[in-house]
């Protein structure tokens, strides 16, 4: 992709606590145990985080957001993930279609205008797209789309892991138009919750992750209007901006989610092991033990790792670098690095902490829970390594 460089926000200092306060990520940390318990949507960060302007973090300041680039969103995504995982990954879904929006907006394409000014006013963006067994994901969908004879387009199918279920005001999926005369074609468009045409399917009972209700919806005829049809494109690799958009805004905040759990994670084991004393080393810190010092320092090494290669290509996303065929490589390595190495970092803390991480009350035993989700999400290890295969060594 290329885009034109231009000035962005990224240009002066931006301080995440300027949005998101201590009192609020405290606020935030304390719900979180609770909606994991009692497996509950986050309705009161939802509320405070529309408070404080978080839905229109990248909506454009004339359209009267708060007009950040990803280098600023990733930030903030991570810190919120310090508090609440399973929050931030469920806002990720609004955050990604108001990213492409911005995206392509900047790029002089408007056909996403309708979602930074829905932004502007609170609406909530959800993200449909994943299908079981669908491993195409943007290239091709199992749901049908149906035209109609004014523009307008019905869903017909099941999409999983539809995250905000309990609160989103519209729903940005796709389908695969097959009558149309210059069929098929992969459908992009928007339903609007109040039209209807779904049914939410009460199912998300998971080992974690739980607060984002990724709940199954079942599209029973939900109508995208003529206006909120954004894109027909056909089956398989395109390179429609907007397809760039999606891979780019998804993969970069799936990792500022995954890199903020490798920051409370580490930051926890360094707390347990000053608070942890040892009867063998009569009374010593833990801290000063030093198979439980390498592991803490193993476990910075590898949280350290994460953070340049995610402000480096938000940085990239919002200058316009053109990296040509490598951007896919780029982006689903940054993906695979920073959900791999969250997990690595989890695992070393958890072994610091002991015995006492085990408990379902443990916020680090929560951590090892959500971390667990970054596997699934696309790209995964398999696709991300074959894409990057294809880069370098060319097609089989």
């Amino acid at each position: 992709m290329t885009a034109q460089a231009q000035h962005h926000p990224s240009d002066r200092p931006f301080d995440p606590a300027s949005i998101l306060s201590e009192g609020l990520v405290e606020r935030i940390r304390e719900r979180a145990a609770v909606a994991d318990r009692e497996n509950a949507f986050f309705d009161e960060d939802l509320a405070e985080l529309r408070s404080c302007g978080y839905l229109r973090a990248f909506v454009p300041e004339e359209f009267g957001g708060l007009g950040l680039g990803l280098s600023e969103v990733t930030l903030l995504q991570s810190r919120l993930a310090t508090a609440a995982p399973a929050t931030a990954l469920a806002i990720n879904m609004h955050l990604v279609w108001t990213g492409v929006a911005r995206l392509l907006h900047t790029r002089g394409d408007d056909s996403l205008r309708f979602v930074l000014e829905g932004a502007a006013g609170d609406e909530l963006y959800a993200f449909g797209v994943s299908e079981a067994g669908n491993d195409l994901v943007l290239f091709g969908s199992d749901t049908e789309a149906r035209p109609g004879p004014d523009g307008s387009y019905r869903f017909h199918g099941r999409k999983i892991f539809t995250s905000l279920s309990p609160a989103w005001t519209w729903l940005g999926t796709t389908g695969l138009d097959t009558t149309s005369a210059d069929g098929p074609k992969v459908v992009y468009g928007f339903i609007e919750r109040s039209r209807g045409g779904f049914e939410i399917l009460d199912d998300w009972d998971t080992v974690g992750m739980r607060a984002s209700q990724s709940r199954t919806t079942l599209l029973q005829g939900a109508e995208s209007t003529a206006e909120h049809i954004v894109r027909r494109l056909d089956p398989g690799p395109n390179p429609d901006p907007i397809v760039f958009g999606i891979f780019a805004c998804f993969e970069t905040l799936i990792a500022a989610v995954y890199t903020g759990i490798g920051e409370r994670a580490l930051r926890l084991a360094v707390e347990t092991a000053h608070r942890k004393t040892s009867k063998k080393a009569g009374g010593a810190s833990y801290a000063a033990d030093p198979d439980i010092r390498r592991r803490v320092a193993s476990a910075a090494i590898a949280y350290d790792g994460m953070l340049p290669q995610l402000a480096g290509i938000a940085r990239d996303l919002d200058d316009g670098v053109d990296h040509g065929s490598l951007w896919f490589p780029k982006l689903v390595g940054l993906k695979v690095r920073a959900t791999e190495t969250a997990r690595e970092v989890v695992d070393q803390a958890i072994r610091v902490a002991g015995g006492g991480s085990y408990f379902a009350a443990s916020e680090l035993g929560r951590l090892y829970r959500d971390v667990l989700a970054g596997m699934f999400h696309p790209s995964d290890d398999e696709s991300a390594h074959a894409t990057v295969a294809n880069a370098w060594l060319g097609p089989v």
